[in-house]
């Protein structure tokens, strides 16, 4: 996997492996008061990968610092896509007090009361999340959520091994890139790509435009070297591959290990989306739930995770912090005349849903 480095302005304290000891925690400066209420109670947090500051490479260890403060052991596993998130939630089996979906995943498990009303009057910290980004049309009421990360797909590519591209999504399907190009794996970005090609919504309706997308996407299948997720970490940072779309905030990643790697938002358009933090309906530790939700809204713990993942946050007190190792990055937060036409993922009818996905296994298998 692959990590971030914590910005010198957060290392509080030095590596612990760089001593020979094991972890040593931070000094944190905690807004909220944290009580051992409920130690020796478990929470169940099921996130993306990469998706928290985890204490490698002298970076905080979120998790263990929340363990530390509050004897609340954290049972934390991952997933890699919404709809894998989904089905472990559907099919039960496993119960979870914090999930991380994005936004239209978030309007699906609102309208299947899959999810639980989170009491933001017990966040002290919930002020510091931007207007802008309260109130959306997954959570008109902020019932429901309380927003995490911001993002949009752009293209990366190894200007070591190509020419600046069109910047379009068109290049994925050029075939001057032929087995060095990348596509999603999963239904919903991947049709995304085509879609916004064809000039298509996102969260259009009509069968007809799907089944065109798909049509789109076998033409160029022979281009790819193949569909990924988080795969598409060793690929572009090795230049096993040259050229595929992604998140802006893990191209950010990416940059560290290989400075060769550049970014665009392609010119037709792209999807931008919110990944929020949720309790499921499935909830057994509700209170600790709370707990930890409002210690990820602390200043100092918002900074490690942004800094780590990658991503936009939504956290105002980030934002505003000149120390902040993304602070105005133009890919992140591009002025607003260099803002593309972005477009959120609404959750779709279920008939939709099912014709969409069946052309992905189709095209799988094509």
């Amino acid at each position: 996997m692959f990590k971030k480095i914590l910005a010198i302005s957060l290392c509080l304290v030095l590596c612990a492996s760089l001593c020979g000891c094991g972890y040593e925690y931070f000094d944190l400066d905690l807004e909220s008061t944290y009580t051992r209420e409920f130690a020796g109670t478990e929470l169940n947090v099921y996130n993306w990968g990469e998706y928290i500051s985890d204490g490698s490479e002298g970076c905080m260890d979120v998790n263990r610092e929340f363990e530390r403060l509050t004897g609340i052991k954290v049972n934390y596993t991952t997933f890699e896509s919404n709809e894998t998130m989904y089905s472990q939630l559907k099919n039960g089996g496993v119960s979870y007090d914090i999930i991380v979906p994005s936004d239209y995943m978030i309007a699906r498990l609102k309208s299947e009361d899959m999810l639980t009303k989170i009491d933001t009057s017990a966040l002290s910290n919930y002020k510091y999340i931007d207007d802008s980004y309260k109130g959306l049309y997954f959570d008109e009421t902020e019932e429901y959520t309380v927003p995490y990360n911001v993002g949009m797909v752009g293209i990366i590519y190894n200007s070591a091994l190509i020419d600046e591209p069109e910047h379009s999504w068109k290049a994925l399907w050029d075939e001057k890139y032929r087995n060095m190009s990348l596509n999603f794996n999963n239904p919903r970005d991947g049709f995304m790509t085509a879609q916004k090609l064809l000039g298509y919504s996102v969260n259009s309706t009509n069968l007809d435009e799907w089944d065109k997308a798909c049509e789109l996407l076998k033409d160029g299948k022979d281009v790819l070297q193949s569909y990924v997720m988080d795969e598409i970490y060793g690929k572009l940072e090795t230049g096993e591959a040259a050229i595929g779309p992604y998140y802006a905030g893990d191209y950010l990643v990416m940059l560290e290990v290989n400075p060769n790697l550049r970014f665009f938002y392609p010119e037709e358009g792209t999807n931008i989306f919110i990944d929020s933090i949720c309790i499921p309906k499935c909830v057994e530790n509700y209170e600790a739930a709370l707990a930890y939700i409002n210690f990820l809204l602390e200043p100092d713990i918002a900074l490690a995770n942004a800094e780590y993942i990658g991503y936009a946050t939504p956290h105002t007190a980030v934002m505003n912090n000149p120390d902040y190792c993304y602070y105005q990055d133009e890919i992140l937060y591009p002025k607003e005349e260099d803002i593309p036409n972005v477009e959120y993922y609404h959750d779709i009818p279920e008939s939709v849903r099912m014709h969409y996905e069946n052309l992905w296994l189709d095209l799988k298998l094509y």
